[in-house]
Parts: structure tokens; sequence; C-alpha cells
């Protein structure tokens, strides 16, 4: 029962900065995580308030994450 409340704080933050590296767009990024959420839910894997809770606070976290980081520039000398 632990094990799904420390993926759930973890796991949805982290797709949320995978999605966003790979699209360059973190509204994408969030989407995506978002739907594989919901299938989840829609699947009874989630299947506790209180999970999609952490859930929806780790996305939270990972967007504001995503928008924290910024490409990086080069300069050409």
């Amino acid at each position: 029962m632990a094990i799904e409340y420390i993926s759930a704080f973890i796991l949805p933050g982290l797709l949320v900065l995978l999605f966003t590296r790979v699209t360059y767009n973190r509204i994408i990024g969030l989407a995506l995580t978002v739907g594989l959420i919901a299938a989840s839910v829609y699947k009874g894997y989630t299947n506790n308030f209180l999970l999609i809770v952490v859930d929806a606070f780790s996305l939270t976290a990972g967007f504001w994450l995503a928008a924290k980081m910024k490409p990086r520039v080069f300069k050409k000398t």
C-alpha cells in the first residue's frame, strides 16, 4: 500500500518532465501524463481518492519543474 503512494508521489512528476523534454512543450507533456493517469483510473488501478490527490500534486510539481527548466543557450564564439 505504501509503495503505491510513493510511486504516485514521484512518477507522475517525472513523466511530466520526461514528456516535456521529448516534446519540447510542457503543456503537451502534462496532457500526455494526465492521459496516462486517466487510463489507469479507468482501468481500476487507482482506486483511492487520496491516491488521485497525490497524483495531482505530483503532476503540479512536475509541471512547475518543467516551467523552471530553461533551454540551454550556447554562445557562438
